[in-house]
This record gives C-alpha cells, sequence and structure tokens, in this order.
C-alpha cells in the first residue's frame, strides 16, 4: 500500500509541521537522506516516509528504520518542507537532555543560544558548534525550537550529534557551576578575542553566549558572564552576523582547547 496525503499516518506526521503538536507529541520531522542517516544513527526514527524511487534508492536507510511508509509523490510533497524535496521524511523523538545532566557530562566547550528567533541561525549554529567539537548546545529563554523544519536542515545533520538542551534565563550560574567560564559575545565588549587568545583563557573550558541579531544579549547575562568579548573588524563591516560571529568564536576555542 502506497499512501497519499490523506491516508492518516500522512496527516498526522504532516501536523508535526507545527510547534505546538512537536511540543505535545515530543516528535519532529527530519527531511532528506543526510537527516535521516544521522537520525538513524542516533536511534530516534519511529517511521520513515518515502517515495518508492527514494526507498529504492537509499535501500540502506529503508532497511534501518523500524516502519517504513511508502508514500506517493503528494504524500510525500505534504510532508516535506522544501521546494524540491529528496523523497524520505522521517518522524523523531526529540532529543532534549536535561542542563545539569548535560554539563555533567563535562563539555570543554558549549554553545549557549539566548532568545534566538531565526530558525537558519539556531541550525548553522548547532552545525558549527558540532564541527568545532562543542558538547552541547544549550537554547536558553524565549529561543526558537530546534525542532523547527528549517532548524533541522540548517543544522545538517548536527541536531543528533550533539546535546541539545532548552531551558529558561538565567543560566550563567549552572554554567559556572559546571567549572565553566563563560564569555558574553557583543560588539562593545571590554576583552578582544585576539587578546584572549593570546593570553591562553581559551584554552579553559568554555560556555559562549551568543543574542539575536537584532537585540544581542540581555544587559543582565552582559553583567554575569566573566567577560564580554568583541571579535574585531579589521574592514569596514559594521559587524557580522550572528551564525558567522559563532563559527570566528568557536573555532577560537576549539584551536586553543587543541
Amino acid at each position: 500500500m502506497t499512501f497519499t496525503p490523506r491516508t492518516p499516518r500522512v496527516v498526522a506526521a504532516r501536523r508535526l509541521q507545527r510547534r505546538r503538536d512537536r511540543d505535545q507529541s515530543g516528535r519532529f520531522l527530519a527531511e532528506g537522506p543526510q537527516a535521516v542517516r544521522s537520525a538513524l544513527a542516533a536511534g530516534v526514527v519511529l517511521e520513515l516516509f518515502g517515495t518508492e524511487a527514494a526507498l529504492t534508492r537509499h535501500a540502506d536507510l529503508a532497511s534501518q528504520a523500524p516502519v517504513v511508509s511508502p508514500v506517493t509523490d503528494d504524500g510525500l510533497a505534504a510532508l516535506a518542507e522544501t521546494v524540491q524535496p529528496q523523497g524520505l521524511v522521517a518522524v523523531c523523538e526529540q532529543l532534549d537532555v536535561p542542563l545539569a545532566e548535560a554539563l555533567a557530562k563535562a563539555p570543554r566547550l558549549v554553545a549557549v543560544a539566548v532568545e534566538i528567533r531565526d530558525p537558519g541561525n539556531a541550525g548553522t549554529i548547532l552545525r558549527t558548534a558540532d564541527a568545532a567539537g562543542a558538547g552541547a548546545v544549550i537554547f536558553a529563554g524565549d529561543a526558537v525550537d530546534p525542532y523547527n523544519g528549517k532548524c533541522v536542515r540548517a543544522s545538517a545533520g548536527s541536531l543528533f550529534h550533539v546535546d541539545v538542551v532548552r531551558a529558561p534565563l538565567p543560566v550563567v550560574d549552572e554554567l559556572r557551576d559546571y567549572g565553566l567560564q563563560v564569555l558574553a559575545t557583543t560588539g562593545h565588549g571590554d576583552a578582544g578575542l585576539d587578546e584572549l587568545d593570546d593570553d591562553g583563557s581559551l584554552a579553559r573550558p568554555t560556555a559562549w553566549l551568543f543574542g539575536s541579531e537584532a537585540h544581542g544579549l540581555p544587559e543582565d547575562l552582559l553583567e554575569a558572564a566573566d567577560k564580554r568579548v568583541r571579535i574585531p573588524i579589521y574592514g569596514g563591516a559594521e559587524s557580522l552576523n550572528l551564525a558567522a560571529a559563532a563559527a570566528v568564536c568557536l573555532y577560537a576555542s576549539a584551536r586553543a582547547l587543541r
């Protein structure tokens, strides 16, 4: 049997495109073979929807899924959120890790996305943090849902590789309690990133705080951090965008920690 957009299981899975339904069910959608492969490796796939062509092309992935549901092209299009879907969409369990549990693993590098609203930026920070060797990414305060479809796609599978934490503000005391120095990024910081690299500060276990592009970090978090760090701008640009700034800071720490 091949499912259509009106098949109840497709209708139920499609509801996961809405945050309310993701929050209520504890499930989300992962689209495309790369995300599905990472989700299968993490053991969180509950059901795999795919067109006949995609299931044949990616038979290795289909063989690992606990439930495989063939869908028509229209059925797949109803589940996918991209213009040119790649034929596979998985229903997955959410991977949230409690803050204390993530920090108890003694990560040496942590990214904290503070009230970040843009899912593309959030997913890119997840991907960058994973690449830089961070152990956890914390979505703090009223931040974007990390299981938003655009965020999942932007993470390019990294959502399944690092501990994903959703925590209320403030988080600085908890981070410090587990031995992390807390560095807050701001264009008006009193410490330059190059200076911290030169004096060895970045060789310590570190949690980086990143604020939204529109509003930056709240003043109370800037005050609570151990240092307020600015990224040097050598050219005429006024600033870096959020994802680029996060990449610069996380990789500076990754280099120092190694």
